[in-house]
């Protein structure tokens, strides 16, 4: 006889099983989807910070204008550079703060830091050596806002508007900030930096990707920022 088929041994049928599978890969797709937006959400609001930051110039008074180094040749700034040390020149003309910090060290060979190529430009420009103070110190962004802390609180100051090209406004910002220091930024608006278009896009790009690598590991992605400039 049969077994009735109330009394059939339980066999998970293959449908139930496909179901299983089926429902666990719909989920899996979504997490990752989700993933993927998440990150997409991450990244594009940190652009569009990158650019909205790169905007402003904020030069309400304070204790120090802070030129952030690039490449310097023999003494001479390059383009990027000098584009940097205008923008401070033309804020400490304009009474924003009464002495100007220029940092930044020196590659292999160099016979000058950027500090001190960049002290040597300004004071040619007509300001006086005693308002300058060259920390020459600091291969990329990180290491060189370090630097600039401390020589401010050695100094027993602590506010300081700082001057870069516009992407990197935000980042230089924030670092500033997580040493303790009152910081905001007005940026050049002259320069290789913001030339094109195509300038512009690779700026917001790499600062993106660097900001982002800094909020997660506290360490610098500059390979050194100077690099090329």
């Amino acid at each position: 006889m049969k077994p009735a088929f109330g009394n059939r041994p339980h066999d998970p049928s293959p449908s139930r099983a496909g179901g299983f599978g089926a429902g666990l890969a719909r989920w899996t797709r979504r997490l990752i989807a989700g993933a993927v937006l998440m990150a997409v959400v991450l990244v594009g609001g940190t652009a569009f910070r990158v650019w909205q930051v790169a905007r402003i110039d904020d030069t309400r008074p304070a204790d120090a204008i802070v030129v952030l180094g690039a490449a310097q040749y023999s003494g001479t700034p390059s383009s990027v550079f000098e584009a940097r040390l205008e923008q401070a020149y033309k804020l400490y003309k304009r009474g924003v703060a009464p002495q100007i910090i220029t940092v930044g060290g020196k590659q292999e060979g160099d016979e000058y830091t950027e500090a001190a190529s960049g002290k040597m430009y300004l004071t040619d420009r007509g300001i006086p050596s005693s308002a300058i103070t060259a920390v020459e110190t600091g291969s990329d962004t990180l290491l060189s806002i370090d630097a600039v802390s401390a020589e401010m609180s050695s100094q027993g100051i602590n506010s300081a508007v700082l001057v870069s090209d516009p992407w990197h406004s935000l980042r230089t910002r924030t670092m500033a900030r997580d040493t303790g220091l009152q910081a905001w930024t007005a940026p050049t608006r002259q320069g290789p930096a913001v030339f094109t278009r195509e300038s512009q896009l690779h700026g917001i790009a790499r600062e993106t990707g660097a900001l982002l690598w800094y909020q997660l590991t506290h360490f610098s992605a500059d390979f050194p920022y100077t690099a090329g400039q």
